[in-house]
């Protein structure tokens, strides 16, 4: 992921932390991106959130439809990238964490 410059993306970044609740989030990202470019990111978070609940990569693929490709390639951004996934499912869960009683 070095190669990934990040100046180039800064209008997409700011663009979406302007975006106030869910309704917000799927009008923008209906129009920016393809039903499939959706489908597929959020298979990815949802591959992510089930292996760092300690699924192996057959449960993940049974779980999600997600290929083996799919699932190294995220496995390896959480080993290895820059803790994009942690900073999601992190919150994700302590915000469910908070909501129970």
């Amino acid at each position: 992921m070095a190669n990934f410059d990040i100046k180039t993306f800064d209008g997409l970044f700011d663009a979406v932390l302007k975006l106030k609740n869910v309704e917000d989030c799927r009008r923008f990202f209906e129009d920016v991106c393809t039903i499939k470019e959706l489908q597929d990111i959020s298979q990815r978070l949802e591959v992510a959130r089930l292996l760092k609940e300690g699924n192996n990569y057959q449960e993940v693929c049974k779980q999600t439809g997600a290929s083996t490709a799919t699932i190294c390639r995220v496995n390896k951004c959480i080993l290895y990238g820059r803790g994009g996934y942690d900073i999601v499912l992190d919150k994700n869960a302590e915000e469910n964490n908070n909501g129970q009683v």
